[in-house]
């Protein structure tokens, strides 16, 4: 059995305002660590200024310098990026190395938090949204009910991060900081396990509309997307196996956005492509420029044409489109459709409903329901945001603004 070395992670904060905290994690490695690691990173909404990594196949060294946060919960941060590194074993040869059993972890419990308040004001959702992920409550699927008196009942079905809401001080710790939000609005407050079937059909709505998966999920790119961000011509990926005489080295040049290293990383992962080397860093004007030496799980170069191609074209949509945004009509309403590709392990982005929240609240817009459910489109799975916004609201503000600011606050710019 292996042993958690507990100098696996180390955080030195920065000492002066404008300078980065440096993450170094040194432990031993496993297939998708990078991955791993830089997915916790966007969780605790951190960006990643540059970093450098290597690895010798069964020990690896990462650095990380991160912009942080006066709020940033270093600690927490800590205990978190402990977890995903693999433990030490008495001898190199027994090294831990990962399986692929442990793609697939077992599903956590889901939860039911219900409540009323005696009204229902705009930005109330994010504001239960930031103590929920303050808590390290994970939103799975939300419905809001408004009474004819003005009441309003939230019904928000959670996961927890830390596998304790079951327990008594965990559901008091709950209801005490979202009572302390909401004050004397809060008429009661109830938390219960959520039936077995609940998540059983993850699938939400039966379907999506054709036109929506073909607008929005196309693998092919072309012009401009995404509210005129980021287009193709902005992202340079070219492959060289003349360079190193082991590792295919993969040069990406392109626009800066949150969780730029996570998409490239998890890109790799799902392939299965292991990265021996590599090195990142933001430059000027908003560019990020990152060269990584990779082989394949059998320790060789990508020499097929057609392999590289496949993989160029992945890395080019996952940095062009990391998220697909469209804001269209849902019979009379107006709905916003946010969807996030699903890692292989399962996993969907962190933060997602957390700034489309913010972001609707910026634009003094009320959220009537949410649905937040997995879709496997085109052999792919992903996971899809509707979001149902008051039609009173929305009628003051153009669907073009709506879909920029969503795109924005997602994007990190």
């Amino acid at each position: 059995m292996g042993i958690l070395n507990d100098d696996a992670v180390v955080i030195k904060e920065a000492q002066t305002a404008g300078d980065n905290t440096l993450i170094t994690v040194n432990c031993p490695d496993k297939t998708g660590l990078g991955c791993d690691l830089c997915r916790i990173i966007l969780l605790f909404g951190l960006s990643i200024a540059r970093g450098d990594v290597s690895t010798d196949g069964n020990w690896c060294y990462l650095i990380f310098w991160v912009v942080g946060k006066p709020t940033t919960r270093w600690y927490l941060l800590r205990e978190r990026l402990l977890e995903v590194c693999p433990p030490c074993t008495p001898a190199l040869s027994d090294i831990y190395y990962f399986r692929p059993e442990f793609q697939q972890p077992k599903p956590p419990k889901v939860f039911l938090l219900k409540f009323w308040c005696t009204f229902d004001r705009k930005g109330l959702l994010h504001d239960v949204t930031k103590v929920l992920y303050e808590l390290e409550l994970t939103v799975k699927r939300v419905k809001v009910f408004t009474a004819p008196d003005g009441t309003v009942m939230d019904l928000l079905f959670v996961t927890d991060t830390r596998e304790l809401l079951h327990t008594a001080r965990r559901q008091e710790e709950t209801k005490s900081q979202l009572n302390a939000m909401l004050g004397d609005n809060m008429i009661s407050f109830e938390i219960e396990l959520a039936g077995p079937g609940v998540m059983a059909n993850p699938q939400g709505t039966a379907f999506l509309p054709p036109a929506i998966t073909d607008d929005m999920f196309g693998l092919e790119f072309s012009g401009t997307h995404m509210g005129g961000a980021l287009t193709s011509d902005r992202v340079s990926i070219t492959i060289d196996n003349q360079l190193s005489h082991s590792h295919t080295v993969v040069h990406i040049v392109c626009q800066d956005h949150k969780g730029l290293i996570y998409d490239i990383m998890r890109t790799l992962k799902d392939y299965n492509i292991q990265t021996s080397y590599g090195r990142f860093s933001s430059k000027a004007k908003e560019k990020f420029e990152v060269d990584l030496f990779i082989m394949q799980v059998d320790g060789k170069k990508i020499l097929d044409p057609e392999k590289q191609k496949v993989l160029c074209s992945r890395l080019r949509m996952e940095l062009v489109r990391p998220l697909r945004v469209e804001v269209m009509s849902r019979g009379p309403d107006t709905e916003l459709l946010v969807a996030n590709p699903v890692e292989l392990a399962g996993r969907g982005r962190p933060l997602v409903f957390y700034d489309i929240t913010l972001a609707i609240t910026s634009l003094n817009i009320r959220i009537f329901s949410v649905e937040i459910a997995r879709h496997r489109i085109d052999d792919r799975e992903w996971e899809v945001y509707r979001v149902l916004l008051d039609e009173g609201d929305v009628a003051l503000v153009p669907r073009r603004l709506i879909k920029e600011c969503v795109v924005k606050n997602l994007m990190g710019w």
